[in-house]
């Protein structure tokens, strides 16, 4: 039996959120979504891990209310003071422009990271536009990360990015989600080799049961996905992210901190904290 409360967590991807006061148009289809998380929410579902800090990563709203989504979260923080770290949204898009937005974030010490949700953009290339480049390489200048969520034929375009960009740190999002679902490794294990060369790439295990089947999956479906992430990053660039609640579609938190400790079973009581603890207390500075 897995002690899960004797290893403290760093959770590097939560989401809190509210339809009464933002729109999300990503939750209309999906009921069990569309209402308020709040961060008592969080300790209930929690409440047999040892959690003790809290990286908040926005949740695509519509894009007019980002920085007032970050004013939201940055107030919760009052009521949940484990919540350390905020990645917030920013138009990378807008280039240069951007710098308005990073300057009103930077003034809030919680804001840590950016992320510009790339998984919904069908031209998988988005990100190469130059004035993207250009947003993201300004990221730097207020020592921000910038998280990437993608589809995984995206991989070969944020790639390019991460090489373009290298002064930046870049946390890769839910293994860069494979198609766990239909057992599909390829191009994506490639992809993901190569990515993990690039030092300044991170990669968090989050968000894999979401990817496979939400009602029948089992740890065994998911191994060969770890083991190709450690593989790719070794245990000191790989960050444990829950990303409640939307994981729970498919897993609770319990389960799926019960999941990761099953699956990196081997690992050393070092590395273990690495990936539970300080390599997100290192990316995120909290």
């Amino acid at each position: 039996m897995i002690n899960m409360k004797g290893i403290p967590i760093v959770d590097s991807h939560s989401h809190f959120w509210d339809p009464s006061r933002f729109h999300y148009a990503w939750n209309s289809g999906l009921p069990a979504l569309d209402r308020s998380f709040r961060p008592s929410d969080l300790a209930m579902a929690s409440e047999d891990v040892n959690l003790e800090k809290i990286v908040f990563v926005e949740c695509d709203c519509a894009p007019a209310q980002s920085l007032a989504e970050a004013e939201w979260v940055s107030s919760l923080a009052k009521e949940e003071p484990r919540l350390r770290g905020i990645v917030a949204r920013a138009p990378m898009e807008n280039g240069d422009v951007v710098r308005s937005d990073l300057q009103k974030l930077a003034n809030n010490p919680l804001v840590k990271g950016i992320r510009r949700n790339l998984q919904g953009e069908r031209e998988t290339a988005f990100c190469l536009n130059p004035k993207f480049i250009d947003g993201v390489s300004s990221l730097a200048e207020f020592n921000f990360t910038f998280d990437l969520c993608i589809r995984h034929e995206q991989l070969a375009s944020v790639i390019a990015l991460a090489r373009e960009v290298p002064h930046v740190t870049f946390v890769l999002d839910h293994f860069g989600k494979p198609s766990v679902r239909e057992n599909r490794r390829l191009p994506w294990a490639l992809d993901l080799k190569i990515l993990g060369t690039l030092p300044n790439v991170f990669c968090k295990i989050s968000g894999l049961t979401t990817e496979a089947d939400w009602i029948n999956w089992k740890k065994n479906d998911l191994k060969f996905y770890f083991d190709h992430a450690l593989d790719c990053f070794g245990f000191d660039r790989l960050l444990f992210g829950s990303d409640w609640p939307m994981a729970t579609l498919a897993t609770n938190y319990g389960q799926w901190v019960e999941t990761v400790q099953a699956l990196f079973e081997f690992a050393t009581e070092i590395e273990r904290t690495k990936l539970f603890q300080t390599n997100a207390e290192r990316v995120y500075r909290v």
